[in-house]
C-alpha cells in the first residue's frame, strides 16, 4: 500500500537523502551541535542558579530562557540525530505528535520570554527609582508564571484541535515534526486548525513586537536625555543584545511560517529554515548573554578559575 494513505502508527518522514560518505560527517557535526547547545545553556543555568548574586529580576527572567532552549534543542536533537546515524524514517505517531508540542513550545516560549525581558529592561532604565517597588519577587514570578501558562494553553488548544481530526496519511513532508507537517496528513476539514494557528500566530507576534516597539523606543528616549555616559552605554549595550537574539528568532519564526503558505517555495528551503528557528538560537542565546553580561561572565570566570575578559 502506498506510504501516502497508509495508516499505521508509525509515520514516515522525509529523509536527509545524504550520500554515504557524509553520514559520519554529518553525525558528528549534529552531535557536536546538540553537545554544545547542552553545555552553554546548562553553564548559564548554573551560573544564575549557584550565585546568590545573580537572583535579581533580570537574571530569574533571563534563566527561563536556555530552559525554553533545552525544551526545543532536546526535542529536535536527538531524533534527528538517530535518523542520521540509522538512516531510519519512521517515527511512532504519539512520539512525532509530542515532539512537535515541545518544538512549538520552545517557539512560542523565546517570543513570550524575550518579550518580559524587555519589560524588565524598560522599567529598569525608564523607571529606575519605581524599578526595586515594581519588580519584586513576588511580581517576578507572576510575570513568569503568565509567560509559561499562555505558552501551554495556547499551544495545548493547537494539539487539541490537531489530534481531534481522522487521519489518513502517514508520508511527512520534513525529517522532524510540526503542526503544519501533521495537518498535512489530515483528510478532514482543516479550516479551524488554520484560522486558530494563524490567530495565535498574529497575537503572539502583536503583542511581542508592540512591547518590544514600545519598550525600546522609551529606552532609547530615556538614553537620548541621559547626561551619565557609562549609564547610557550600559543600557544600550544591554538592550542591542536582547534585539539582535529577537530580530534573529523573528526573522527564522516569520519566513518559516510564510514558507508553508508558499507553495512556490522549495520543501529543503522550508527544512532549513525550520531546523534553524531551533538550532541558532538555543547556540547563540547563552554565548551572546553569557559573554556580553559582566555579571554572569565574572561568575564563569571565576568558576573556571580564570581570569574574567
Amino acid at each position: 500500500m502506498d506510504t501516502a494513505y497508509n495508516t499505521s502508527s508509525f509515520l514516515v518522514l522525509t529523509g536527509f537523502d545524504l550520500p554515504p560518505e557524509s553520514t559520519t560527517a554529518t553525525f558528528l557535526f549534529a552531535a557536536l551541535g546538540y553537545m554544545i547547545i547542552l553545555f552553554c545553556n546548562v553553564t548559564l543555568i548554573l551560573a544564575i542558579v549557584l550565585n546568590k548574586s545573580l537572583h535579581q529580576p533580570m537574571y530569574l527572567i533571563l534563566l527561563n530562557l536556555p530552559i525554553n532552549d533545552l525544551i526545543g534543542s532536546s526535542a529536535l536533537f536527538p531524533q534527528v540525530i538517530k535518523e542520521i546515524l540509522t538512516n531510519s524514517r519512521t517515527m511512532h505517531y504519539s512520539a512525532c505528535v509530542a515532539q512537535a508540542f515541545f518544538i512549538h513550545i520552545y517557539a512560542a516560549g523565546s517570543v513570550f520570554i524575550l518579550t518580559a525581558m524587555a519589560y524588565d529592561r524598560y522599567t529598569a532604565i525608564c523607571l529606575p527609582l519605581k524599578y526595586n517597588t515594581v519588580m519584586t519577587n513576588a511580581h517576578i514570578m507572576k510575570l513568569i508564571t503568565f509567560v509559561w501558562v499562555s505558552v501551554l494553553c495556547l499551544i495545548s488548544v493547537l494539539f487539541v484541535l490537531l489530534l481531534r481530526l481522522p487521519r489518513c496519511r502517514s508520508l511527512m513532508t520534513n525529517p522532524y515534526c510540526d503542526n503544519p507537517s501533521l495537518l498535512s496528513l489530515v483528510c478532514a476539514n482543516t479550516t479551524v486548525n488554520n484560522i486558530y494557528g494563524l490567530f495565535i500566530s498574529a497575537i503572539s507576534q502583536v503583542i511581542s513586537n508592540g512591547v518590544i516597539l514600545y519598550t525600546y523606543l522609551h529606552i532609547l528616549v530615556a538614553c537620548y536625555r541621559s547626561k551619565r555616559q557609562d549609564t547610557k552605554t550600559k543600557a544600550l549595550q544591554t538592550c542591542a543584545t536582547h534585539l539582535i537574539v529577537f530580530l534573529l528568532l523573528e526573522c527564522l519564526g516569520l519566513f518559516t511560517i510564510i514558507s508553508y503558505r508558499m507553495q512556490d517555495i522549495s520543501p529543503h528551503v522550508r527544512r532549513l529554515l525550520g531546523l534553524s528557528t531551533i538550532i541558532f538560537p538555543p547556540t547563540l542565546n547563552p554565548i551572546i548573554y553569557g559573554l556580553k553580561t559582566k555579571e554572569i561572565r565574572e561568575k564563569f570566570c571565576l568558576f573556571l578559575g580564570i581570569r574574567s575578559f
